[in-house]
């Protein structure tokens, strides 16, 4: 059993992971409850850089194992951004919906929608090389907002071979196909070949 410390304050995202870890060999704890003031500054220019940040200082601050993931929306018509700063695409205290908004104006008047949620994963266990996986969603942009479930930009992301936003599919749904749960996958058989855990 792998004692670990969810790398994340963001209450959407530890529910989210939580739920996708409850069938992994693994004890887990959120960063919020063990250390609510605790912060890890992401000035990486990629996702990877991110998470290996987060997951290594979270793994030192508390020495247990941290799991951290770096994610975001790349949107082909804005050249991949909102990217690494999806979270404060709007500004540095922007609410979900300011991202929103600021993603449909952006992409007023365009044909081309297409975009991909990406999410970086890194687990760091003291002792160990930090390891990392990548999950992609493919997707477009729908037009205006639809739903009421998720959180971040899910009320505008259409996953590819559906008609519905992740805000309509539902959290079932959500996560079986999305990039986190696609990371989670890589990462639990990455954690279930590990020796010694």
């Amino acid at each position: 059993m792998l004692d670990l410390i969810l790398a994340t304050h963001n209450r959407g995202k530890m529910k989210e992971i939580r739920t996708l870890l409850e069938d992994m060999p693994v004890s887990v704890r959120c960063l919020a409850d063990a250390d609510p003031d605790f912060t890890v500054i992401e000035d990486g220019e990629t996702f990877a850089a991110n998470a290996i940040k987060k997951a290594e200082a979270v793994s030192a601050r508390f020495g247990c194992a941290a799991l951290a993931d770096d994610s975001g929306l790349c949107v082909d018509a804005l050249d991949g951004r909102p990217g690494v700063y999806s979270a404060r695409f709007a500004g540095e205290d922007a609410s979900d919906t300011d991202n929103n908004q600021k993603l449909l104006a952006a992409l007023k008047g365009k044909e081309e929608r297409t975009a991909r949620f990406v999410c970086v994963m890194a687990l760091a266990i003291p002792g160990r090389e930090t390891l990392t996986v990548e999950g992609v969603c493919e997707g477009r942009i729908a037009e205006e907002f639809s739903g009421e479930g998720g959180f971040g930009y899910d009320p505008l992301f259409v996953p590819e071979g559906y008609d519905e936003t992740f805000a309509q599919l539902g959290s079932d749904t959500k996560n079986t196909i999305s990039h986190r749960a696609k990371a989670l996958h890589m990462m639990n058989e990455r954690i279930a070949g590990l020796e010694e855990l």
